[in-house]
């Protein structure tokens, strides 16, 4: 057996979302912030993302990250998020996932009934509680960066489907998000092909004719992503958010493919959430349930107010579950023809 990389890794998902988590192989990124060891892995080591999220290793709704020595004394540890097309500063999802190893794996010691923790993501240091028991981690909630909103309700025009009222907002990624019944489609698993076709069309739109920058991070900018949103369907939650990952050019070069998120989204639903508190129609200290295309939930809730450059906005907290599902180790062979990954056109964008 010969290899020139060796990467371990603990396979999860969050309410349904796939967050591999590489805890061994990795190269060492230098930096002064794990924000700085992303852009060093970016700039340097990107084919370690290709090789662990396209094929033969990876597929399109695959979420991966990377735990790194946290830089900030105060952190017990960093990771570095990693998607088909991005490296986004933050991801709900990808903390559940995250915490989980963690605790279960033993690499931070788990305490019952509640473990904290504080990680240092790309978009800043994320304070964390996880409710344990029988040494399985059974809920994480965490306070996210800041979120807000930069336009609401402006027209956009989208190429295939016409006007549509969207709004633009950040919860550790920059959304165009608009209202489902707009594109006449139902947020449920069986309409994912519609709902990402509708998506990506519209995020691809948002891009060139609301392009936004973070105020604090110049680097952070988008549109990147895009989500679908529609009123309850029943009882047990607030509302429903169907998100598309890209899997293309996120500029909008090319063809348009991209993968449903399988959960509700963590960042997608503090976005949606600062939309709603912008609109006087979420309070804070309210629960959110929002519900994903299988009808999973995360919980948000608004724990106070604050303010990012010239922007209103919300300190939110989120909390969903997570699972491992495996544990792995990923060889690379110096004579594979493929060493940084491969797409094909049938469910890849070229």
């Amino acid at each position: 057996m010969r290899s020139t990389r060796l990467l371990t890794a603990v396979e999860a998902h969050a309410e349904g979302e796939g967050g591999r988590v590489i805890t061994a192989g990795a190269p060492l990124l230098r930096g002064a912030s794990v924000r700085e060891k992303m852009l060093c892995m970016q700039a340097h080591h990107d084919d370690i993302r290709t090789l662990m999220l396209q094929e033969p290793r990876g597929h399109p709704a695959l979420c991966c990250n990377l735990i790194v020595p946290p830089c900030d004394p105060s952190a017990d540890a960093g990771f570095i998020i990693m998607e088909q097309t991005e490296y986004p500063p933050m991801s709900g999802s990808n903390t559940i996932c995250v915490t989980t190893a963690l605790l279960e794996t033993g690499m931070i010691p788990m305490q019952e009934p509640v473990t904290r923790l504080r990680l240092e993501a790309p978009a800043g240091l994320i304070d964390v509680a996880a409710l344990c028991r029988d040494g399985k981690v059974e809920l994480v909630r965490f306070q996210n960066v800041p979120a807000f909103a930069v336009h609401l309700e402006v027209p956009l025009d989208v190429p295939g489907y016409g006007m549509v009222t969207v709004d633009i907002a950040w919860g550790g990624m920059f959304f165009v998000i608009a209202d489902a019944r707009a594109f006449g489609i139902d947020l449920v698993a069986e309409q994912g092909s519609a709902i990402v076709q509708a998506c990506e069309a519209m995020r691809s739109a948002a891009a060139r004719q609301y392009p936004v920058t973070h105020p604090e991070f110049p680097e952070f900018k988008g549109p990147t992503i895009s989500q679908l949103t529609a009123p309850a369907d029943d009882q047990a939650h607030d509302g429903i958010s169907a998100v598309s990952v890209s899997s293309g050019d996120f500029r909008g070069a090319g063809e348009l493919t991209g993968a449903l998120d399988r959960s509700p989204c963590g960042t997608g639903t503090c976005a949606k959430m600062a939309v709603l508190h912008a609109k006087g129609q979420l309070a804070p200290d309210q629960d959110y349930v929002n519900a994903g295309p299988l009808r999973t939930t995360f919980t948000g809730r608004i724990e106070r107010l604050t303010t990012v450059g010239p922007h209103d906005a919300i300190v939110p907290t989120l909390s969903g579950r997570g699972w491992i599902t495996g544990l792995s180790q990923h060889l690379l062979d110096p004579s594979d023809p493929f060493q940084a990954g491969f797409t094909v056109g049938d469910i890849w964008a070229r």
